[in-house]
């Protein structure tokens, strides 16, 4: 528990610009209502099928929502590691990993905050759960530390100006290829390849499949696909930052 201090410290600090979280959490969810009331206007429009249904957009809008927390925590690391601030806790003893874990908790309660606000807004609008809620949850929270790990990566890597620019990038590429917001395998080509080589469609379609009842055995590839990015990040980014504050 050595890292404890550290992220209660970095707790009060992401909480001293609720503008960010603001954004964070309101973007998704107003992308959210937007694309379910196109899809109530269209009705059985062939391009929408079932994908504009609370059912399906409350997981997608919230792994939406997770992207931003990659820049976010990416830009709280970048501008600690600048600064005076890190260099004196680097004297302190605490071990790499301490320190991925002291900013990497704090945005894993926004993104239980983000899940929960998606789905109280879907429940009106007639968001429906028939599989394992649980289940649902594991693959949210999993593909939110997937999000983080890969934010600590960028953020051992560039500075904060820098990270600013990348982030916005890594959230307009997840718009494009996660599949939040269209069915990838309805548009085909290199966009779906593209698509199902990264985490973010697979869980997507995790989430929804267990929403619409599948259990565990039904979302097995796509669960360990997700799973297997979130160790290679958080991996990576303990040896990045590691390598970038010893050197």
């Amino acid at each position: 528990m050595r890292f404890a201090a550290l992220a209660k410290r970095n707790l009060k600090e992401m909480l001293r610009d609720p503008l960010s979280i603001g954004f964070e959490i309101g973007i998704p969810a107003g992308f959210m209502v937007m694309f379910w009331a196109l899809g109530k206007s269209v009705g059985e429009d062939i391009f929408t099928a079932n994908i504009f249904t609370a059912t399906m957009l409350a997981p997608a809008a919230a792994i939406f929502g997770f992207v931003f927390l990659t820049m976010f925590s990416a830009i709280v690391l970048a501008r600690d590691r600048q600064s005076a601030l890190l260099s004196r806790l680097l004297t302190a003893p605490l071990r790499s990993s301490d320190f991925i874990l002291a900013y990497s908790l704090p945005y894993i309660l926004i993104a239980i905050l983000q899940i929960a606000v998606c789905f109280a807004i879907g429940a009106p609008l007639g968001l429906e759960v028939y599989g394992n809620i649980g289940l649902v949850l594991l693959v949210l929270l999993l593909m939110a530390i997937c999000c983080i790990g890969l934010g600590l990566i960028l953020g051992s890597v560039f500075t904060e100006n820098q990270v600013s620019g990348v982030g916005s990038a890594a959230i307009a590429f997840a718009s494009l290829f996660g599949g939040f917001w269209m069915d990838l395998e309805m548009i085909g080509g290199l966009l779906q390849d593209i698509g199902n080589a990264l985490p973010f469609v697979h869980a997507v379609d995790a989430a929804r499949d267990v929403m619409m009842g599948a259990g565990f055995g039904g979302i097995t590839t796509d669960f360990y696909w997700v799973l297997g990015y979130t160790l290679v990040f958080f991996a990576l980014g303990v040896f990045l930052f590691k390598w970038r504050t010893t050197r």
